[in-house]
């Protein structure tokens, strides 16, 4: 990971557009290509941000990602004050609290939830940038990419536009599809995926588990 602390100003175009005046942010780069711009504070979420994959062209007082949906950033560095790279190695990925966990489990043994006539074809289905909570088929026949979340914001779906991509340079399941599901979905996580061409699924615990107990009862 590239991590830049400088004084810049960035614009953004693409879906829209975006300035951020001159100010002292930190840059990040990721070892998968994803280019954020962060400012001291506002907890986790970035000022802007393009994902992988992308082009990033790095000149001494400008970056410039540019991408092939026709985005492009670019930074014009006024000051640098810190500029290092660390190696951070394999990450396990998130453990998932009891909720979220059950979820993923009852929607894999009930992925009818999600659409009639979907199946199941694995949970965790492993990728180089990390597993998709469940891949499945649905009834046509054409693979989905599921991310099941307790609570739908902006990040998940983001992460689920990243799996779509890697998954769809696989000439195996190609068209993929995505449906991004949860027990509440926020407004905005809403607009992004219908941007994005993924469909939104609200999810019932109490019911997913009632048809779980009710499918185990011997009488």
């Amino acid at each position: 990971m590239r991590l830049l602390i400088a004084r810049c100003t960035v614009e953004y175009s693409g879906r829209l557009d975006a300035h951020l005046p001159e100010a002292i942010r930190l840059i990040m780069v990721k070892a998968d290509g994803c280019v954020a711009i962060h400012a001291d504070g506002g907890a986790f979420k970035p000022l802007n941000w393009m994902n992988a994959p992308n082009r990033l062209v790095c000149e001494p007082d400008r970056w410039r990602v540019t991408n092939d949906k026709g985005e492009r950033l670019e930074i014009v560095l006024v000051e640098v004050y810190s500029d290092t790279t660390h190696e951070l190695g394999s990450d396990p990925g998130l453990d998932k609290d009891g909720v979220e966990a059950h979820l993923q489990e009852l929607v894999a043994a009930h992925p009818e939830a999600l659409a009639d006539g979907t199946v199941l074809v694995r949970r965790e289905y492993p990728t180089d940038i990390g597993p998709v909570d469940l891949l499945c088929r649905d009834a046509h026949g054409a693979t989905v990419a599921v991310e099941i979340k307790r609570r739908g914001e902006i990040d998940g779906v983001e992460q689920l536009c990243r799996y779509l991509e890697y998954l769809n340079r696989d000439a195996r399941l190609t068209p993929v599809n995505g449906v991004f599901a949860a027990q509440e979905i926020k407004p905005q996580a809403r607009v992004l995926a219908a941007d994005r061409g993924i469909r939104c699924v609200v999810l019932d615990y109490d019911e997913l588990r009632s048809i779980t107990s009710d499918a185990l009862k011997l009488f």
